[in-house]
């Protein structure tokens, strides 16, 4: 089997001109595995429940940078969930189609070391660069135990790499006083900014600059306030951006809202808080605070999962490297082989060694005593 696919390759290439490049494209993991834990497929994904990340906005998952999407079953002890999978170009896009997913009222927590949101019967997380939701069958609230089973999905799941890892800053600004768990709400482009509740028209915002845009609220004694952070790519484009915002807030006119602009970031609080504290509030967030050492949810082990996977595919490499090498020694074998019985020679090649021939010509010298009386080649014999 191993020589047909190496006289394969040889053909195929073989048709490939001399300075022609070829490129070998390697498949795409799948997006949900056969099993995870004690979790097995079943033969065919079952009816897509009404909380479903497969129905969202596909505008709005297109903005985010949607590359493929996945559902299935699983079952484990007469149980079963519905699990559905989103793979995107990179995390901040994945972040993205997170918040936009994400439901009011939603417990946000660190169960699975990731960004993660749980309510009802349902659990929604974040691996790597895809955003997962698992609907658990029936009525009830998802337990602790339900959330743990999920655990081996995330060691199964496509991993990422590079820049494509990168996790988004701007949602680290928001001050946590106050802050409405499961509020928050990261946009990429106009239509997830007004899917997410976005206070401002999202027609208005210069995307084609390529901001992003966070919309958080805030509910405790001082009020209920909404905070929008909108961070651009340049100051003038924010300042640009900030006189559009003057001309479309009426709060910003009898001063129940505040607006802000910090460099390249432009801060809007808009709601019941008193002028001062909603003041207080945006004055308090500077765009010197972001650093790439945070991350926008419970922070999780991404060090040492980096790690973890830079070991493993080493070790795949050097798997799959001794493997190839294994099976070309065979293949040039088994070709030097055939080759000779096709000649009529033996398939074994006999020994040869090559040989100086240093072997003594002439008979040895002889040495005698001093009575010996020397005989020439010439002497006759007795002599």
């Amino acid at each position: 089997m191993a020589l047909a696919v190496m006289l394969g390759g040889l053909a195929a290439g073989s048709s490939v001109g001399w300075g022609q490049s070829v490129t070998l494209m390697e498949p795409e993991a799948p997006l949900l595995p056969a099993a995870f834990g004690e979790w097995k497929q079943t033969a065919g994904a079952g009816a897509k429940p009404g909380y479903s990340l497969l129905g969202m906005d596909a505008q709005a998952l297109g903005e985010c940078g949607e590359r493929r999407s996945k559902a299935a079953d699983y079952t484990r002890g007469g149980r079963t969930v519905h699990v559905e999978a989103i793979q995107f170009g990179d995390r901040t896009g994945a972040y993205s189609a997170f918040t936009l997913a994400e439901r009011p009222g939603m417990r946000v927590g660190s169960e699975l070391n990731t960004y993660e949101a749980v309510g009802g019967n349902a659990a929604l997380f974040m691996v790597g660069k895809s955003v997962v939701l698992a609907s658990f069958a029936g009525e009830g609230e998802v337990t602790a135990q339900d959330v743990a089973s999920l655990q081996p999905l995330l060691g199964a799941m496509p991993k990422v790499f590079g820049g494509a890892g990168a996790v988004p800053i701007l949602p680290t600004l928001p001050p946590a006083k106050g802050l409405v768990g499961g509020s928050l709400r990261y946009a990429l482009g106009p239509v997830s900014y007004a899917a997410e509740g976005g206070v401002l028209p999202a027609a208005s915002l210069h995307w084609k600059m390529e901001p992003e845009a966070v919309t958080v609220r805030y509910d405790d004694a001082r009020g209920k306030e909404t905070l929008t952070l909108l961070l651009y790519p340049t100051p003038t484009i924010a300042e640009d951006a900030k006189k559009v915002i003057q001309g479309e807030v009426p709060g910003l006119k009898d001063g129940s809202a505040r607006l802000r602009q910090d460099g390249a970031l432009v801060l809007l609080a808009t709601g019941s808080f008193a002028g001062d504290a909603a003041q207080q509030m945006i004055a308090g967030i500077h765009l010197s605070q972001m650093t790439f050492n945070q991350d926008a949810h419970p922070p999780f082990k991404v060090v040492a999962a980096q790690t973890f996977t830079l070991l493993e595919n080493i070790a795949i490499l050097s798997g799959v490297l001794g493997a190839g090498a294994v099976l070309l020694g065979l293949f040039l074998g088994l070709g030097r082989a055939w080759y000779r019985v096709l000649r009529g020679k033996s398939a074994a090649v006999e020994v040869e060694f090559l040989s100086l021939h240093l072997a003594p010509q002439n008979k040895p010298a002889v040495f005698r005593g001093p009575d010996t009386v020397f005989r020439g080649p010439d002497s006759p014999e007795g002599v």
